[in-house]
């Protein structure tokens, strides 16, 4: 009898410890949301998180607003990376955010690209740019839609600074994400699009030919926060992990401008 108490003891010890490990490594497992042109990058700074026996990380990637929206309707994220400070202030206002967690991560540019079996070879982006004839009788500007989209938005207003909006307005095929807006001209169905410098370092399938004016559009910032949630501590610990120099070098090589 003894032994078997002895037993169940030793078994019991071992569900126990077992249970706090399972318990301690779901405080540290975390959901981020992030913007559709960090896909690449934060999936392998993710990858290297992991590796360093920080807890599990599961990532989300669309469009800043989408994800806003998904975030304000309760989906369950610990921290959200936007491309937009306009969407970051958007949950802010809600109070859906860990207070003093926001800070401004990286930076990026916007380009014109064309497939790469185009005989387009470079731009002048001005005001004079003729972007009828680049686009032909039928074809259609790529880009997210500026109508909620954070780069359609910063596109848009550039085109309006340079006085080139009128050429297009009619002639957008208005993409859910920048990713979407880049596979458009990938396959050829789209003569010209506009994206991030970050979303074509990823693709061979594509070719820059021209980037806007920095002083065309509002800044490109993106800012990183956590998200209320019960795994805020380990959220902040993955933003700390963004802005460290293992980090700065995979955003670097993605085409992201580290703040």
């Amino acid at each position: 009898m003894t032994r078997m108490r002895k037993a169940l003891g030793i078994v019991v010890g071992v569900f126990l410890c077992l249970g706090v490990a399972q318990a301690k490594a779901a405080a540290s497992d975390i959901t981020v949301f992030g913007a559709a042109s960090t896909t690449n990058a934060l999936t392998a700074i993710a990858k290297s998180y992991e590796a360093g026996g920080h807890g599990k990380v599961t990532l989300a990637f669309a469009s800043s607003s989408t994800l806003a929206k998904q975030i304000e309707n309760g989906a369950p994220a610990d921290v959200f990376l936007s491309a937009s400070v306009e969407w970051m202030e958007y949950l802010e206002g809600k109070k859906l955010l860990e207070a003093g967690s926001r800070s401004a991560l990286l930076g990026n540019r916007i380009v014109f690209i064309v497939p790469a079996s185009s005989a387009v070879r470079t731009l002048t982006v001005s005001p004079q740019l003729d972007l009828a004839a680049i686009l032909g009788k039928d074809g259609l500007l790529s880009v997210g839609d500026p109508a909620h989209v954070p780069v359609g938005k910063y596109a848009k207003a550039a085109l309006e600074h340079l006085k080139l909006w009128q050429q297009v307005e009619k002639r957008i095929a208005p993409a859910k994400d920048t990713r979407a807006g880049l596979a458009l001209v990938e396959r050829a169905e789209s003569p010209l699009g506009i994206v991030y410098a970050s979303d074509a370092v990823i693709s061979d399938k594509v070719r820059v030919v021209g980037a806007f004016p920095v002083d065309s559009h509002p800044n490109i910032d993106y800012p990183v926060a956590a998200v209320k949630s019960a795994n805020s501590s380990a959220a902040l610990k993955f933003i700390k992990y963004l802005g460290a120099p293992q980090a700065k070098e995979v955003w670097a090589k993605f085409g992201l401008e580290v703040k």
